[in-house]
C-alpha cells in the first residue's frame, strides 16, 4: 500500500508550493471531495471532479489565505484508506494574522490517482484568522446551504 501514501503525499509537496497543476496530476478523473461544514470561502462541502475542487475548494482558500497542510501522521487502513493527521499552517492575505488549525484528511487511490478526499478541521480556527470583517465573504447562508 505503500505507493498509495506516495500518490498523497504528492498532493501534500503541490499544496505547499501552491502548484495548481501539480495537485490536478495526482487526481482521478472521477475525484471526488466532502471538505468541513463551515470551511471558509464558500469551500465547505461536496465537490466532484478535479477541476471543480481546485477552483471552488484550494483556490478559493488560496484566494483568501497563503497556507498549506503539512502532514504529520500517516495511516493506512485494511481497506486502502489513507489517513493523514496535521496541521494548516499560514496567515491571511488581507490581514497578515497568522492561524494554524488541526486536520484530519481521508484519502482514498484508485488507479494510481486520489479519487476520494473526505476533509475534517477545525473551521472555527480558520473564521477567528478572517476575522469579522472578512469571514461572511463567499459564504452560503445557511437557508441557502440546504442546512
Amino acid at each position: 500500500m505503500r505507493a498509495e501514501a506516495d500518490v498523497v503525499a504528492r498532493f501534500y509537496s503541490a499544496a505547499q508550493v501552491g502548484d495548481g497543476e501539480g495537485i490536478l496530476a495526482v487526481l482521478h478523473p472521477e475525484f471526488e471531495a466532502r471538505t468541513a461544514p463551515g470551511l471558509p470561502c464558500g469551500a465547505g462541502g461536496a465537490f466532484r471532479g478535479p477541476r471543480e475542487t481546485l477552483v471552488r475548494v484550494w483556490g478559493a482558500v488560496f484566494a483568501e489565505f497563503d497556507t498549506a497542510p503539512y502532514a504529520e501522521t500517516w495511516h493506512e487502513t485494511t481497506d486502502g484508506v489513507v489517513v493523514v493527521t496535521g496541521h494548516y499552517r499560514g496567515s491571511v492575505r488581507a490581514t497578515g494574522r497568522e492561524y494554524e488549525a488541526e486536520f484530519v484528511h481521508l484519502w482514498r487511490v484508485t488507479d494510481g490517482l486520489i479519487s476520494w478526499l473526505h476533509q475534517y478541521t477545525d473551521t472555527a480556527l480558520w473564521h477567528e484568522a478572517l476575522g469579522a470583517e472578512l469571514s461572511g465573504r463567499g459564504e452560503r447562508g445557511v437557508a441557502e446551504s440546504g442546512r
